[in-house]
């Protein structure tokens, strides 16, 4: 009976010891799986000196502080590699290489992006004469002369298409509404800040 009892010790005391290390080994497989970052709250516990149980945060620059370790960089690594790390440093203070175990007690807060679409630059342009919508318009930088010609609503009846001007400065660039239809390159000019569009009015044969 003494026999019996024994061999049931032992096998119950197997099972155990596997089950534990099944599960100590599928910890240290999802430890791998995480690297940490800044703001994780890991749990340092040291079986030999239960006064350096603690939990620490890990620091925006990535680094943690434990007493006897000091400082070290541990944002990127899994939790295995950390805790090797630890035990490394610690060994200088015992007799024995210590045992050394860490986790993640909280996981960094995720902030929402707070950055916002920028809004396009502007630019003044000023459109004058036989246009269906003359006036002052803010349009976005790099609007091309086709573009804008869009924007103030093409021409009236009275508009000279092919003696359209652009003025910038002291500068006049001659613009032909027709040719720029049939795809000239001056549809691709960009317009600049202050240009002004001038649609004279068409001659009597024109």
């Amino acid at each position: 009976m003494r026999w019996l009892l024994a061999r049931t010790i032992f096998h119950v005391r197997l099972t155990t010891v596997i089950y534990v290390a099944v599960i100590l080994g599928a910890g240290s497989v999802a430890a791998q799986s995480y690297h940490i970052r800044p703001g994780d709250i890991l749990r340092i516990e040291v079986l030999e000196d239960p006064e350096l149980n603690r939990s620490v945060l890990v620091t925006p620059d990535g680094r943690i502080s434990v007493p006897m370790a000091g400082t070290m960089r541990i944002s990127g690594q899994p939790v295995e590699v950390v805790q090797r790390g630890l035990a490394a440093r610690l060994s200088a203070s015992f007799a024995n290489p210590p045992n050394v175990f860490v986790s993640v007690e909280r996981l960094a807060e995720r902030r929402p992006d707070m950055r916002q679409p920028t809004a396009p630059k502007l630019i003044s342009v000023f459109v004058m004469g036989e246009a269906n919508k003359p006036g002052h318009f803010e349009i976005p930088e790099n609007t091309n002369v086709l573009q804008a010609f869009a924007a103030m609503g093409g021409f009236t009846k009275f508009a000279a298409i092919k003696r359209v001007q652009l003025r910038r400065a002291a500068k006049i660039v001659p613009l032909n509404y027709q040719q720029i239809e049939a795809g000239s390159a001056a549809a691709q000019m960009t317009l600049q800040d202050g240009d002004v569009i001038v649609v004279p009015q068409r001659r009597l044969f024109e």
